[in-house]
């Protein structure tokens, strides 16, 4: 792969219209395809290995998150791992910032392994955290085990600290 295509082709596990799971409101899920974390319990293990999925050209992710429709909130990146593919996933959140939908990542990365990534500037929300089966709860919005954590990713690069997302703040 060229480094153009680096950021022009991503391989994706497929990609959901209209998922109410994967953060507030309604919002298009971008299931990365490729993950190294393998949590006991994963619930999409179908998406581990980084030679599944289909290869997908950025400018088709984005015309697919048009086409979702008015009712759309915004975009969550998950998977697998997108950070694995930080590159393509940089350039959509790019172009979706722009749409004013507010993007959210999901990520088995700790925020102090990520913080420095540049996909960071792009991202409103990042889910951070290996999924721990021990840990699991069903009592926390949008994540599946009390060690993972919602960070509010703007307000945490311009303060140099952790500053955990809350819903309409």
């Amino acid at each position: 792969m060229s480094a153009k295509d680096a950021t022009e082709l991503v391989r994706l596990a497929g990609i959901v219209d209209d998922s109410v799971v994967d953060g507030p409101g309604v919002r298009v899920a971008i299931f990365a395809q490729g993950c190294g974390h393998n949590c006991k319990g994963c619930q999409n293990p179908d998406t581990h290995s980084f030679d599944g999925g289909k290869i997908w050209h950025i400018d088709d992710v984005f015309n697919r998150i048009l086409k979702a429709g008015p009712l759309i909130s915004g975009v969550t990146f998950t998977g697998g791992d997108p950070l694995y593919q930080w590159a393509p996933f940089m350039r959509l959140a790019g172009s979706i910032g722009g749409l004013g939908l507010s993007v959210w990542c999901y990520t088995g990365f700790t925020w102090d392994q990520v913080k420095n990534n540049p996909i960071m500037p792009y991202i409103d929300v990042l889910v951070d955290g290996p999924y721990d089966q021990e840990l699991r709860t069903l009592d926390l919005p949008w994540r599946g085990s009390s060690n993972q954590w919602l960070i509010d990713v703007q307000k945490s690069l311009r303060t140099g600290g952790v500053v955990r997302y809350e819903l309409g703040k």
